[in-house]
């Protein structure tokens, strides 16, 4: 299994719609204004999120139980450019980018440098062979005071490794819970 370069990135995607859309090049700035990075790199790709959050909230006073997830949790921020997760707290994106993930390929997506070092973290679970859909994104704030992120710029980066055989049974194969995912997907069992 071996990490893939930027020239794979490009091809898989050009070729093989594994990326949509795709941005062939690292982008810094847009109509002149410094963003916080996305595109191909040299061994990945950055991502973008969508102007799509659900923050969560306790104004129900409800248990987060992933096996009986109440969507009263959340609050839906949209259209605005960027969301403000408050304080020691949580919020749901989804990428730009959809994704098909080729059946020899498993991602790992961590996030960026310049959210980290302002104490957001973003995690992101793995791309398994033959998922396909918009990503999920999972923000924490692990800081005392509000924290924003920006809609379409950079977020995170996805890694991608190619196996040296296929794998026997894929995502798609098992009928995975989260396959083809458009929106902001909240918890499933």
């Amino acid at each position: 299994m071996g990490i893939k370069s930027d020239k794979w990135i490009r091809r898989m995607a050009l070729e093989h719609g594994m990326i949509e859309p795709f941005v062939p090049e690292l982008v810094r700035e847009v109509a002149g204004q410094k963003i916080v990075s996305f595109g191909t790199s040299s061994y990945g790709y950055d991502i973008r999120c969508a102007d799509e959050f659900r923050v969560f909230t306790n104004i129900n006073s409800t248990i987060v139980d992933p096996k009986a997830f109440d969507p009263n949790s959340f609050v839906e921020v949209a259209g605005k450019g960027y969301c403000v997760i408050p304080p020691n707290s949580f919020a749901l994106a989804r990428t730009i980018e959809y994704f098909r993930i080729p059946r020899s390929v498993l991602t790992i997506c961590l996030g960026k440098s310049t959210y980290a070092r302002c104490g957001i973290i973003v995690n992101v679970t793995p791309f398994e062979p033959e998922w396909e859909g918009h990503v999920t994104l999972e923000f924490s704030n692990t800081t005392p005071l509000p924290a924003k992120i920006y809609a379409n710029e950079g977020v995170a980066q996805v890694i991608f490794f190619e196996a040296d055989e296929v794998c026997e049974t894929s995502y798609k194969d098992r009928g995975g819970k989260y396959q083809g995912q458009t929106g902001v997907t909240p918890p499933k069992i």
